[in-house]
């Protein structure tokens, strides 16, 4: 036969296990406790690891002859060689290395000084997406110069003149170990977590120590993503800061699109669930509803309102020294 609860579970109804106590009271069933998400749930640390010939070395002879000519100190100067010239894939490669930290570090919060940035769940697949399609641009760019670099060597020789001196080249194998581009994911750790055998007492101080250090770096990533909205509300207010007979200031079609891109950022960076800026968000999200860059230009109503709107907002941001 079928106890209560196996029968509660066919029928596919709740089962409370009600039971009288020794005084005769009811003991009723607690409800289960809600537990918001941890920060652990909200984000992971992210590493960005990019690195590359710089093609470059400093000419000890040519130096000297510098400091001798001009009747300098020994070691008062110093002449840098790039030594393909100017190598056009090796100077893309160091364009495009530069492009791709800058947008890793859009899409990402400060963390620490080691390199580690926060980057909040719901922002993993854009970036991880973007971040890919870099990496096997990065590997393509890089294998063509490898493929190309006996050749360019010989072109130095001509663009560098007395410069040139063969052993500053390293070579084909050693060059391809300079490259690489490599993305770490390292979950978040939430307070407490030491798996460390000392006593009770030294565990706590570590749990202390951690739990400052972890509220430390958590308000620094969180002030990032309002410096970068009070950077490009300001923006947007200075371009549209005329009226009338004023000078028309230019702006590009990108105004409007700075300030989205900072609404949606607002959303995804929000792990803490501050409410301050999911209000801020929703503020600027109603504002520029249906406004365009051809809008604010041509119609002055459309432009004092919105920047009113942005001076609000601008106001509302919490100080943080900017």
């Amino acid at each position: 036969m079928k106890n209560l609860k196996e029968v509660a579970s066919d029928m596919n109804v709740p089962y409370f296990d009600v039971r009288i106590n020794a005084t005769g009271a009811t003991d009723y069933p607690q409800a289960p406790q809600a537990s918001a998400p941890s920060i652990g749930s909200s984000a992971m640390l992210v590493e960005l690891q990019v690195s590359q010939w710089t093609g470059r070395k400093k000419d000890k002879r040519a130096s000297a002859t510098v400091t001798d000519q001009n009747y300098a100190d020994k070691g008062t100067a110093a002449v840098s060689k790039k030594l393909l010239g100017h190598c056009q894939e090796l100077d893309a490669i160091h364009k495009f290395t530069a492009n791709a930290r800058n947008i890793h570090y859009s899409m990402t919060m400060p963390w620490s000084d080691t390199g580690m940035r926060l980057l909040p769940t719901a922002q993993y697949f854009d970036y991880h997406q973007q971040m890919t399609d870099l990496q096997n641009e990065f590997t393509r760019m890089t294998g063509t110069f490898i493929t190309n670099y006996d050749w360019e060597i010989s072109r130095a020789q001509a663009r560098l003149g007395d410069l040139f001196v063969r052993n500053d080249y390293p070579t084909p194998d050693a060059i391809s170990n300079k490259f690489g581009f490599r993305i770490s994911y390292i979950p978040l750790p939430d307070v407490g977590d030491f798996r460390v055998d000392v006593g009770n007492e030294q565990k706590q101080v570590l749990e202390d120590h951690y739990n400052e250090y972890y509220q430390r770096q958590l308000v620094s990533a969180m002030d990032d993503v309002w410096q970068r909205t009070h950077k490009a509300l300001t923006n947007m207010s200075d371009r549209l800061d005329y009226s009338g007979d004023d000078k028309k200031k230019v702006f590009r079609d990108t105004l409007v699109d700075n300030v989205l891109d900072m609404v949606d950022m607002l959303s995804v960076c929000n792990v803490t669930g501050d409410s301050q800026m999911e209000q801020m968000r929703l503020k600027l999200e109603e504002a520029l509803r249906g406004v365009t860059p051809d809008g604010l230009r041509t119609n002055e109503t459309l432009r004092v309102e919105t920047k009113r709107v942005v001076d609000d907002a601008l106001k509302l941001l919490p100080s943080l020294e900017m």
